[in-house]
């Protein structure tokens, strides 16, 4: 009778113990490097996120505000601008100003034409040629075109009257300077003068003031100085 084989059994010895000792440092020494590349991955991720919220981080937590029935305040307009203004005024009178105006009928033709509105008295140019009013302000029109002399005459007489200003000197020129030693603007400032209703009357200059080249102007008085004449 055949005897079966018997089933082999594992034996360790102390010699094969001992060759696993290295593979479980390994084992240990992979885990523990695991580890600590996990702590890191998870450290730098935090920093990460600690630098996007660092606002909310430093601020704390925080919660809206109540609705306290706060007014929503419009800012005033700034306040208009004067040069604006004064560019308006001066379009103004400029426009009302023509250059179609005859003026010819209303000049008083003696030796040196003049003006006055009616109900005002031949003695009160004839006190303007005298020098009876003394110039307080001159406008000089010499090099300025047409549109320019017309606008600055306009702006001249009503700063002047504004201020309470009188007698003023016009000089518009002898025309030597210009094509056929014409004066170009010596007709068309006595018809701007006459279209002002601030002028009450204008003279041709005395020769120390001008002469033919500039004009004696005298504006109404300020309401506040009103007088007869």
């Amino acid at each position: 009778m055949t005897q079966q084989p018997q089933p082999r059994t594992a034996r360790f010895t102390a010699a094969s113990l001992q060759d696993l000792a290295p593979l479980r440092r390994a084992l240990a020494e992979d885990a523990e490097r695991r580890a600590t590349e996990d702590a890191a991955r998870r450290a730098a991720q935090a920093r990460r996120q600690a630098e996007r919220n660092m606002f909310a981080i430093a601020a704390g937590p925080v919660q809206p505000l109540r609705d306290r029935g706060r007014a929503l305040l419009v800012p005033e307009p700034p306040p208009p601008v004067a040069v604006q203004h004064l560019r308006d005024e001066a379009r103004v009178l400029m426009e009302s100003i023509s250059d179609d105006f005859d003026v010819s009928t209303l000049l008083d033709t003696d030796d040196q034409l003049s003006f006055r509105r009616p109900g005002v008295n031949v003695d009160v140019t004839q006190r303007l040629r005298k020098g009876d009013w003394s110039i307080q302000r001159q406008l000089d029109l010499h090099g300025l075109r047409i549109d320019e002399a017309r606008e600055a005459l306009g702006v001249f007489i009503r700063s002047a009257y504004k201020q309470g200003l009188r007698c003023l000197r016009v000089v518009h020129g002898k025309g030597l300077g210009s094509p056929g030693k014409t004066p170009v603007l010596k007709g068309r400032v006595q018809g701007w003068l006459v279209q002002k209703n601030e002028v009450l009357a204008f003279v041709q200059a005395r020769p120390a003031e001008g002469g033919g080249g500039a004009l004696v102007v005298l504006l109404r008085p300020a309401r506040r100085h009103a007088t007869h004449y």
